[in-house]
C-alpha cells in the first residue's frame, strides 16, 4: 500500500509554504516570498506578511498540487505550522488547513516549526540516526538539540541568550549599506574578503563562559563589536571594507555555532548531526561544519538550500512522520502560539 499523502502549509512568517509529499517523496515545494516587499523596512513587517499570505496562499495550493499531480481529493492529511511565529501570519495558514480539513473530511496536524526544520532533511537524506544532535539556525531562533527514539523526542540542549544568528546577519548587513535580509548578502560579500582580518569576538567563549553556558551562543556582542569597528574607522577618515567585514563576521559566526555543537556531539556521544533553518544555507556554516565533523568523526548532513528557508515541504515531512508513528491529530480548535517549545510536535 502506498504511504499517505500529507500536504504541508507554512506561513510563520514572509514565506507562504505549501509542501506535498507521500512518505518521504517530495512530490511539490512551492514557496512564494513577501520578502521584497519588507526589504525596504529593513526587517519583516507583521501586517504585510499577513496580507501577503492570504493573497498567495491558494495560488501556492493550486501551483502545489499541479507540481504533484494530485487533486485536494487525493490528500490524505494535512499538517501546518502553528507555532512559534508571527501570531497574523500564522492565523492564516492555520485557517486555511482547518477549512480544508473540515471541507475534505481529513485530519489536520497543528505541528512545530522548529521540530519540522529538524525533520525536513529526511526528504534529502533519509531517516535520522538515532540519536542525532540537530543545530537550528535562523533568523528568530539559535538552538542546539538532541534528537532521538526516531525524532520523536527532542531536548534542547541550549539556545541563543540573544541574538540568533541570523538577526545578527541582518544587523550588519544594515551596518555595511546591504539589503535585507543580511545573510546572503554577507556570504556573497565574503568571497571577495579576508576571513582573517579583522578579529571579532566569540561570544561566550571565555573559560568562565563555557562551564556556564557549555551550548548557548550570544551574538548582540559580535554586532556591537562591527558597530564600533565601523564607527572608529569612518572617524578616522577611512573607508570601510565592506568584504573583510562581512568574511570576518561570518567567520566568527560559523566559529562558535559549529565549535559548540561538536562539542555538544563529544560530550554526549552522538556521531551524527543535522543543521537545519535558513542560516544553514551559509557557504562558510556548511564548509567548517563538514570540516570539523570530518575530523571528529562525526556524520553531516544538511538540506539543500530550498529545504532549509522556510517551506511547506517541511512541515509535510512531520506530518507525514506524525502520520506514521500513529501519533492522533490535532483538534479542530487547536490555537496558534508565538512561543511553542520544541519538545512540543504537535497539538
Amino acid at each position: 500500500m502506498s504511504p499517505p499523502i500529507i500536504l504541508g502549509i507554512e506561513t510563520s512568517c514572509d514565506e507562504t509554504g505549501i509542501g506535498i509529499v507521500r512518505g518521504q517523496e517530495l512530490l511539490a515545494n512551492q514557496i512564494a516570498s513577501s520578502v521584497d516587499e519588507h526589504a525596504r523596512f529593513g526587517g519583516v513587517v507583521p501586517e504585510i506578511a499577513s496580507r501577503s499570505h492570504l493573497e498567495a496562499i491558494e495560488p501556492a495550493l493550486r501551483r502545489a498540487c499541479t507540481d504533484a499531480g494530485i487533486t485536494l481529493d487525493d490528500v490524505d492529511a494535512l499538517a501546518v505550522t502553528a507555532g512559534p511565529g508571527l501570531i497574523g501570519a500564522l492565523l492564516v495558514g492555520v485557517a486555511t488547513a482547518k477549512a480544508l480539513s473540515a471541507a475534505l473530511g481529513i485530519p489536520v496536524y497543528g505541528v512545530n516549526h522548529l521540530a519540522s526544520h529538524v525533520v525536513v532533511d529526511e526528504l534529502q537524506h533519509g531517516p535520522l540516526a538515532d540519536p542525532t544532535v540537530g543545530l537550528l539556525v535562523s533568523g528568530g531562533h539559535s538552538s542546539l538539540l538532541l534528537v532521538t527514539d526516531d525524532a520523536s523526542v527532542i531536548t534542547p540542549l541550549g539556545q541563543t541568550l540573544d541574538d540568533a544568528a541570523g538577526e545578527a546577519f541582518d544587523k550588519v548587513a544594515r551596518l555595511l549599506g546591504l539589503p535585507f535580509p543580511g545573510g546572503p548578502w554577507i556570504d556573497r560579500a565574503a568571497v571577495d574578503g579576508d576571513a582573517s582580518a579583522i578579529s571579532f569576538p566569540r561570544g561566550l567563549s571565555g573559560p568562565g563562559d563555557r562551564e556556564r553556558y557549555p551550548y548557548d551562543f550570544s551574538f548582540s556582542g559580535l554586532k556591537t563589536a562591527v558597530a564600533r569597528w565601523i564607527a572608529t574607522r569612518e572617524a578616522a577618515g577611512q573607508g570601510v571594507p565592506v568584504a573583510d567585514v562581512a568574511a570576518s563576521v561570518q567567520e566568527a559566526i560559523a566559529d562558535v555555532l559549529t565549535a559548540r555543537t561538536v562539542s555538544a556531539c563529544i560530550d554526549h556521544g552522538v556521531d551524527h548531526v543535522v543543521i537545519g533553518g535558513g542560516v544553514a544555507a551559509n557557504s562558510r556554516l556548511r564548509a567548517m561544519a563538514q570540516a570539523r565533523c570530518d575530523a571528529a568523526g562525526i556524520t553531516l548532513r544538511i538540506p539543500r538550500p530550498d529545504l532549509c528557508t522556510d517551506n511547506g515541504a517541511m512541515v509535510a515531512a512531520l506530518g507525514s512522520r506524525l502520520v506514521a508513528s500513529g501519533v492522533a491529530p490535532s483538534p479542530l480548535d487547536f490555537p496558534t502560539t508565538s512561543h511553542l517549545p520544541v519538545t512540543q510536535r504537535s497539538w
